[in-house]
């Protein structure tokens, strides 16, 4: 999913703390970490600190929310006997420390939560905040740490209605102090999480002021606020009659020609003009070689090019023009096709046709245009499309080559191209001579914004392929895991898998809670009232909230269209464990059951239990089948946990037998032969 870059700082300031100077790059799995002397243990100490606390967090929500020793036990052992989060705790990965924060987030709203009787006090103010910050911090670390502040919020907005009722047990609230409640948890909840999670940018930048391998992700005007850019630095301004080379600014592909045409029909029946192809290109030969001409033919090869210039783009290897024309693309049948023109077309009938304005991104009138650093348009005049290209290769007649064509929405900013390089002129031209710059600055927010749009596109396209991606449907069931590493000459594997025992029984009992709930509403349809009070309010409103918070984090995954990975469901797994503990202390305390049993076989109204609702808990007599059930599925899952245990550490040597038996659903695993 989406990484923050707050977490990042995380990992930098342990390293920092340890003195390391970043010479290793983690470009390579499989890489040594001890040949290249990184303090991986440092690194690793942070998520596994953070990882072995998501389990005391998980007991203290149990514990908070009042429910029974055997329930906070059961959700927490089913966390610590966990062979995907130990996965995640134990490598320099980032979803502990997500998990971690998610769960601190859901904590800190329980406490919140319990002292609704004594609003704006010291305690229910210290707690709202700390909210605030756990989800900060949640989404801080990846932007799916939105979907904790869905689950809280929407449990705040059920409070907040339930605070606007008039008829409400404990009096009816003031529109004015109705209004004092509504803000402040938009203060608590919303504006100071946003506050929050500003300044850990604001220290990103002051931090990361320098040039690094991210800066082909920003613009030029962002690039500008960081020393060393080697993009700037290379920026040469350009003339008329320069040679360039014309790179796509997203897919890294260049604008190219050859000689070869588009067929006379596609394959959908649709004829083309059977022009010159124009295609992009991933690597660079002389048929990406295009010279600059001015549009009214000076021939002044001092004169600059500027934006919103007019100009032409002689192809150099077949001397035709770039042109495009009414005739649909081989794709798009809304977009227009791009070709080329001959000399004598392009200066005569196709004057027209083979005009394109150079449009600047965020250029002033008259402001020079540079390669590498001038990210811009290429706008075709008479008909006002963008030069665009995409990802899809074209069919074998063109060489499985990206499609060039003509798009109608100017805005997308996968419409810009840069020159990567003035091919026509020497290294040691004058030119090329830049002087050492100064910095510039940029206002916080306009870094901010910048820097929030690159992250979310690239990751929508996260989209590719991916031998280990697996789909929302697969993780609660378990399917299918990641293969984080391997080493065949020890035959030893990484293989990142949940504790199938684990998952399965909690994503059984979030469809028993289910079926309760459902069982419930039709027994009250029929006139049987099994449940007291206190215990509807419990499952409805306490083991309601957790899955609610499973829900959340689960089910917007359905409708991403990204790379998605086993590790996504970590904090949906978290919040199932939470529904496992409070159901099976519903389902085997002894007295609730009998009680219930015994009132709906007698068409009468159970007697008040003890289940809590602020704090009172069961008597330990009641207590015994509850132990017993969990003491008899932490048995089963610590069992499991121990069979899978070589796969999460990596243990060497395990022959092909201990393989296959741990196949259990197919897991494409290595050394299985």
């Amino acid at each position: 999913m989406l990484t923050s870059y707050n977490i990042l700082l995380l990992f930098a300031f342990v390293g920092w703390l340890v003195g390391y100077d970043g010479h290793f790059h983690f470009d390579n799995i499989g890489d040594s970490y001890i040949a290249n002397k990184v303090p991986y243990l440092a690194f690793r100490a942070l998520p596994a600190l953070l990882g072995s606390l998501t389990v005391t967090v998980t007991y203290l929500i149990m514990w908070e929310s009042g429910y029974s020793l055997p329930a906070c036990v059961l959700a927490a052992g089913l966390v610590l006997l966990d062979n995907a989060h130990i996965g995640q705790t134990r490598l320099i990965l980032l979803d502990a420390t997500l998990v971690f924060a998610m769960a601190c987030s859901i904590l800190s709203y329980i406490r919140f939560y319990k002292l609704r009787h004594e609003p704006f006090s010291r305690k229910w103010w210290k707690w709202l905040i700390l909210t605030g910050f756990a989800l900060s911090c949640d989404i801080s670390v990846k932007y799916v740490g939105l979907f904790a502040f869905v689950s809280i919020g929407s449990a705040v907005c059920i409070d907040l209605w339930d605070l606007l009722d008039i008829k409400r047990p404990n009096g009816a609230l003031s529109l004015p102090d109705f209004t004092r409640h509504f803000v402040a948890r938009a203060v608590g909840l919303i504006l100071m999480p946003f506050l929050f999670y500003l300044f850990w940018f604001q220290v990103h930048f002051a931090v990361l002021n320098r040039s690094g391998p991210g800066d082909d992700f920003m613009s030029p005007e962002f690039q500008e606020t960081l020393s060393n850019n080697a993009m700037l630095a290379n920026a040469v301004t350009i003339n008329y009659y320069d040679s360039l080379s014309l790179m796509h600014k997203e897919t890294k592909a260049y604008l190219h020609s050859h000689t070869d045409r588009y067929p006379l029909r596609y394959d959908d029946g649709r004829v083309s003009s059977q022009g010159q192809q124009v295609t992009g290109y991933p690597f660079n030969d002389t048929n990406n070689h295009w010279q600059i001409l001015p549009a009214d033919g000076s021939e002044d090869v001092l004169r600059t090019v500027k934006n919103h210039d007019l100009v032409r783009l002689r192809h150099l290897v077949t001397n035709t023009v770039l042109m495009s024309h009414d005739v649909a693309s081989p794709y798009f049948p809304t977009n227009q096709e791009f070709t080329t023109a001959t000399l004598e077309d392009a200066y005569g009938d196709r004057a027209q046709d083979t005009l394109f304005e150079v449009r600047i991104e965020n250029g002033k009138d008259g402001q020079e245009f540079k390669s590498v650093s001038s990210h811009f348009k290429l706008i075709h005049n008479p008909s006002k499309v963008a030069m665009w290209t995409h990802t899809t290769p074209l069919p074998d007649w063109g060489h499985k080559q990206q499609e060039i064509n003509g798009n109608k929405q100017l805005t997308p900013s996968s419409n810009i191209w840069l020159v990567e390089d003035i091919v026509s002129l020497p290294a040691d031209d004058s030119r090329r001579e830049k002087p050492e710059k100064n910095v510039k600055t940029l206002p916080f927010l306009q870094k901010w914004f910048e820097l929030q749009r690159s992250m979310f596109w690239h990751n929508n396209q996260l989209t590719s392929s991916h031998p280990y991606s697996s789909q929302p449907y697969q993780w609660p069931f378990l399917l299918r895991g990641v293969s984080f590493w391997t080493q065949n000459d020890t035959r030893q594997q990484i293989y990142f898998l949940g504790n199938p025992i684990g998952w399965w029984i909690s994503s059984s009992l979030l469809a028993v809670f289910v079926g309760i709930l459902a069982a419930d509403q039709f027994s009250l349809r029929r006139g049987m009232d099994a449940l007291d009070h206190r215990t509807r309010s419990r499952l409805y409103n306490s083991t309601g909230f957790f899955f609610l918070v499973w829900a959340t984090h689960y089910f917007p995954f359905y409708v991403m269209g990204r790379q998605l990975f086993l590790h996504h469901y970590l904090p949906a797994h978290l919040a199932s464990t939470l529904v496992a503990g409070a159901l099976v202390e519903f389902i085997f305390t002894t007295d609730a059951i009998e009680d219930a049993v015994a009132a709906a076989a007698k068409g009468k109204k159970p007697a008040p239990k003890r289940h809590i609702l602020a704090g009172e808990r069961f008597a330990g007599q009641s207590l015994v089948g509850a132990w017993i059930a969990t003491g008899v599925i932490l048995a089963l899952v610590a069992a499991s946990w121990y069979f899978f245990l070589p796969l999460t550490y990596g243990y060497p040597g395990l022959d092909v037998d201990a393989v296959l038996r741990r196949k259990w659903l197919g897991y494409d695993l290595h050394f299985a032969k």
